[in-house]
């Protein structure tokens, strides 16, 4: 599922593959953008802005991209077989003569002005937790403006910190020691206090990491994501699963009913089993 970690490999490896390079090849396969061509021109950078990617190319252009929950960029040499999805799934095509990169199942590609429209496109996010504009002060503020908001929602709104997903949403709020229904403004001071940091330090942790990995332990890398009814790593109580969101947008919950107290969904009737994933 990429989150702030996962797009920022992303970046670092189209990066790798495609900066400084002059594209031989360009294909962009959303409507708008399909008469586009970009060959002849290089490729300056790619960086991720929480969980946008901005690859930027020689004339003020950049090409903005988000994976969303199945997207994919996927790198590959030349003569290797492409293996990302079926042909119908590819949305972009950016190659030189050493490296080809395939977008595959991009629910966002455009093409933008660089100096006019980035801001557009990402200029709405809070502060990066893997970028320079990092600030846990401003996360914080953020954060606090709705203290009636569920914690799990308040901490997905990429306008108070950009990067956090579903797993490290859970993931969080097990090592805050709450649900991810608590209101903000009902999390302990001290605990609120240390959670942009927090954040910070789990991103940074996974950003060069294969595996997502948020107990430091080797066989047993999430404490409560994708654990429905196994036992939590703490105290052996089944871990819990339930939708939270407003109706339109819900996404599976886990959380340990004993190391975290607080509000959160009965337990659905015998019978009736919540997603698990």
């Amino acid at each position: 599922m990429p989150e702030g970690d996962t797009v920022w490999q992303a970046a670092r490896r189209l990066h790798d593959a495609l900066a400084g390079r002059v594209l031989v090849r360009s294909d962009l396969r959303v409507p708008r953008f399909a008469t586009s061509d970009l060959t002849g021109r290089s490729v300056l950078d790619v960086t991720a802005r929480g969980k946008h990617l901005l690859t930027r190319i020689e004339g003020g252009l950049t090409l903005h991209s988000h994976l969303r929950m199945d997207g994919s960029w996927r790198i590959f040499e030349p003569g290797q077989r492409w293996n990302g999805g079926p042909a119908h799934q590819i949305r972009a095509v950016l190659a030189n003569a050493e490296r080809t990169a395939v977008g595959y199942r991009l629910p966002v590609l455009e093409l933008i002005r660089t100096e006019d429209e980035e801001d557009r496109a990402v200029g709405h996010l809070g502060p990066d937790l893997l970028g320079p504009d990092w600030d846990a002060d401003i996360a914080l503020a953020n954060l606090g403006k709705d203290p009636d908001r569920e914690l799990g929602e308040a901490l997905l709104d990429q306008r108070n910190l950009a990067g956090i997903g579903n797993v490290f949403k859970s993931e969080l709020c097990f090592l805050l020691n709450v649900t991810p229904w608590l209101p903000v403004d009902e999390l302990p001071a001290d605990r609120m206090a240390s959670l942009p940091e927090l954040a910070r330090k789990l991103l940074e942790f996974n950003r060069d990491r294969p595996i997502r990995n948020t107990t430091g332990r080797r066989g047993q890398d999430l404490y409560v994501y994708g654990r429905a009814r196994r036992p939590c790593l703490r105290c052996g109580t089944p871990i819990r699963v339930a939708e939270q969101g407003d109706g339109s947008r819900e996404r599976p919950t886990y959380w340990c009913p004993v190391c975290q107290p607080g509000p959160a969904p009965a337990p659905a009737p015998r019978g009736r089993r919540g997603p698990a994933r």
